[in-house]
């Protein structure tokens, strides 16, 4: 299994290349031109643990990154501030890596302020579903044909989970 440590500004080039594969290939995310390395770097640099912002990468034995988790704002308004939106892409879907990234987020977001975490999933996208309710998520609706990519209207299944306090 993969070592999971908070990434650095330095891994902004690898989570770009992750990234970079589903916005050309994948409706998992509805971007449709990828993040340069400086903006990736400019959002690992601005994280803010405190505030329950984390972004974290899984390292294989090769020292490569495999995949990459992050939780940030979920809405811009001051009311929302205990609210967090996650996600998590891995470079091969099915070995593990996503599960023991969320495992780490979620632990992180647990110890911290948060009161939601939110997940949006396009679907369909059975893989990605089955992860979040492993990891505790529930689904809470769907909003239907809300994105539009590769010429196709798809529908995104919103998860939410509540923050477990270790005392």
């Amino acid at each position: 299994m993969p070592i999971v440590r908070p990434a650095r500004v330095t891994d902004a080039a690898a989570i770009v290349a992750i990234y970079t594969h589903y916005v050309e290939t994948s409706s998992a995310t509805f971007d449709l031109e990828p993040p340069t390395v400086e903006a990736w770097a400019e959002r690992i640099g601005q994280a803010q643990p405190a505030d329950g912002h984390h972004v974290l990468v899984a390292v294989d034995a090769a020292d490569r990154i495999a995949g990459y988790a992050y939780s940030g704002t979920w809405r811009e308004r001051a009311a929302y501030a205990q609210t967090v939106e996650s996600s998590v892409y891995v470079t091969t879907p099915g070995q593990g890596v996503g599960t023991v990234l969320y495992d780490r987020l979620l632990a992180l977001i647990d110890a911290g302020p948060a009161h939601r975490v939110e997940a949006g999933i396009a679907l369909p996208n059975g893989p990605s579903v089955r992860l979040h309710e492993r990891c505790g998520f529930r689904h809470v609706g769907t909003f239907t044909q809300v994105g539009r990519k590769f010429d196709t209207w798809w529908d995104v299944a919103w998860y939410e989970r509540s923050p477990r306090r270790h005392v």
